[in-house]
């Protein structure tokens, strides 16, 4: 290998040209003055050398630079995307599979262009301007790109003009680095013989690479919340899992003569609902729930002394989610739709990874047909899972985000559920007598976690038999939520026009695990299924200010929730509603792990049931493969969906 300075006045032009644009960074974009200096000094160091390598070791140079390159190209985009102290969260591990998704791109252009240089200059900058990509994505909407975002690209398109396109100083050192890396590698001239051979060699390792991130990941789901898949799998991972997430498989037995058949023997499922229509309000309270399903928890005061005493004129009892301690908009998704996310893949988030304006059918839908107004209140950010994008397609005429609740009087960092109550109490006056009324409100005051102290917060409920103290924190926060329901029944069951409230927990909190294990003697691994799915019960009433039948439910599930509730409000259910209807006799709870068997007395996996349930089932998942992912031959007699006048506006 021979090495010479050769400088040119071509070179200390573009050197200079760097220098001016670095120069620039630091005024516009705030990029350091070391950084500043740093780069155009590298800049004309690399131009200005020569190297001419060994060919006799050429095969050794294009391993070295495919390596180093892959190694550069990793770091530098999560350098782009995240800032240092969510950079440090990044374990080795998710670095290395980050490394093999990045070497899989190298080693495949590698294929094509049998030139080490090229193959470092094509990959590190597809790669740098698809993390660009996510990093514009992210600063518009507050959420990472995943595949199922370029299902919307053209939508995404039509609204990007609206948008100011600012690089920071993270993006820009990422693009001066990247500009001295260019410059230095094209001095490289790899080129290595027997090019077949050389093919061969890196499509086996790119296949290596390949199972080998495949094989590592089976039980690492998509991060979808804001930048956590950044973070916790490393932003290209995240990506490829969240290809790997898109494609749900076709049921075993799924054909358009069993939707035709199924949509034969509810089509005469639905009528309009004559006299008066109730008001229909929804809260689904965050992580909500009530510990007793566990085991024997006392404390220095009763928690929810009101909720527990509602029995007049209501249906209570525990509903299974699907979710336990996060993933919030699972819960909303399946009580909104009537869908479970047994049938989609593990960890991922049906708002951001599978709904699309063409199936975006809900309880909605019913609602519309009945001539509702559809609000919906979240007093947290908008675009958390992505809802202000969600919501309008799901059918909701108005909505309320954080904006709109007075923050003056915060519990901890969070609006309280008695501001949030007090909220929906002012928009159901507004309308009274004017509207058909649908609020489903989602709180944010219970939302984890638990052991930092407020000083707008006092724990005054406790574990008198534990002594954890983000239970009591918490125990003390559902005390609160029993303060503000009974103001909220209080106030309701003075009106003397109907009203219909539904209220459930969306998940249990994520708690100390020695808690749990001071509860049910395993703590959260060694579970028997009975255990594992006592983790995933939370409470639920259905109360009418009228009167009506109580009724104590010993299960049920989220998804069955939002159709009882129909039926106590006395609105026509949707075809696909009564089968769901038809389908709780038979199977009373589910969720994405198991489900309850009446035949075998206890919770079984899926396949486990008795053939009678897994037909049931077989019929409930072919159904909701439908509605969700065969644009093409979609059941508009179970799916009709209810435009609002914004979607119906070309």
């Amino acid at each position: 290998m021979k090495i010479r300075i050769h400088i040119t006045k071509r070179n200390i032009m573009c050197a200079a040209a760097v220098a001016v644009i670095s120069v620039l960074s630091h005024i516009l974009s705030g990029i350091s003055v070391f950084n500043m200096i740093l780069f155009p000094a590298l800049y004309f160091a690399v131009k200005n050398i020569e190297i001419e390598l060994n060919e006799k070791y050429n095969w050794l140079f294009l391993a070295g630079v495919i390596g180093v390159g892959s190694v550069l190209t990793t770091w530098l985009i999560q350098y782009l995307l995240l800032v240092e102290d969510l950079r440090i969260r990044i374990s080795n591990r998710t670095f290395f599979l980050n490394i093999c998704c990045v070497l899989f791109m190298y080693l495949a252009v590698q294929i094509f262009t049998n030139r080490g240089e090229r193959t470092c200059m094509i990959s590190h900058i597809l790669l740098l301007v698809f993390a660009g990509i996510n990093y514009f994505v992210y600063d518009f909407r507050g959420n990472e790109l995943t595949f199922g975002d370029f299902k919307s690209v053209s939508t995404g398109l039509s609204v990007a003009s609206n948008y100011r396109f600012v690089l920071n100083a993270q993006a820009m050192n990422t693009i001066l680095l990247t500009v001295v890396f260019i410059a230095g590698i094209r001095k490289l001239k790899i080129q290595c013989g027997k090019v077949w051979l050389m093919r061969i060699l890196c499509f086996s390792l790119a296949v290596c690479s390949f199972v080998y991130v495949a094989e590592k990941t089976q039980n690492t789901v998509t991060e979808t919340w804001e930048q956590k898949g950044s973070y916790q799998n490393g932003y290209l991972l995240n990506f490829v899992l969240s290809i790997r997430d898109s494609f749900v498989k076709k049921p075993e037995r799924y054909s358009e003569k069993l939707i035709r058949n199924l949509e034969k023997e509810y089509e005469d499922a639905q009528t309009s609902v004559q006299g008066k229509k109730p008001a229909v309000i929804v809260i689904m309270d965050e992580s909500f729930a009530d510990f007793s399903v566990l085991g024997d928890l006392k404390t220095n005061q009763e928690v929810t002394p009101f909720i527990d005493s509602l029995k007049e004129n209501t249906i209570r009892g525990y509903a299974l989610a699907s979710v336990f301690g996060a993933k919030t908009p699972n819960s909303e998704w399946e009580f909104l739709t009537g869908n479970s996310m047994a049938y989609l893949p593990p960890g991922s988030v049906a708002y951001q990874q599978y709904l699309v304006e063409e199936n975006a059918y809900s309880i909605l839908d019913t609602m519309k047909k009945e001539d509702y107004t559809c609000v919906a209140m979240h007093p947290y950010y908008e675009t958390g899972w992505s809802r202000d994008k969600v919501y309008p397609m799901l059918g909701f005429d108005e909505m309320y985000f954080l904006d709109d609740f007075d923050q003056s009087n915060l519990m901890r960092r969070y609006v309280s559920d008695a501001v949030m109550f007090d909220q929906v109490i002012k928009r159901y006056e507004e309308g009274k007598g004017k509207e058909n009324l649908f609020l489903m409100g989602i709180t944010m005051q219970n939302h984890g976690g638990y052991r930092d102290a407020y000083d707008n917060f006092k724990t005054d409920v406790y574990g008198t038999n534990v002594s954890y103290s983000d239970v009591n924190q918490y125990l003390s926060l559902a005390h609160q939520t029993d303060l503000a329901v009974k103001d909220l029944i209080s106030y309701f069951s003075k009106e003397k026009e109907p009203v219909v409230i539904c209220f459930f927990g969306d998940h249990q909190p994520s708690l100390n695990t020695a808690f749990y294990r001071r509860l049910n003697g395993k703590g959260l691994s060694g579970l028997t299924l009975e255990e594992l799915e006592e983790l995933y019960e939370v409470p639920f009433f259905i109360w009418t200010n009228y009167e009506s039948e109580s009724e104590t439910v010993e299960r049920t599930s989220l998804n069955f929730l939002s159709t009882m509730l129909l039926e106590r409000a006395g609105i026509p259910l949707s075809p696909y509603q009564s089968f769901l209807s038809d389908l709780r006799k038979e199977v009373p709870a589910m969720n994405a792990r198991a489900y309850y068997s009446n035949d075998r007395k206890r919770y079984v996996h899926y396949g486990e049931g008795s053939r009678k349930e897994e037909v049931w089932i077989d019929r409930y998942r072919i159904l909701q493969y439908n509605g969700l992912f065969d644009n093409k031959n979609r059941s508009t007699e179970f799916f009709k969906h209810q435009q609002t006048e914004q979607e119906k506006t070309p």
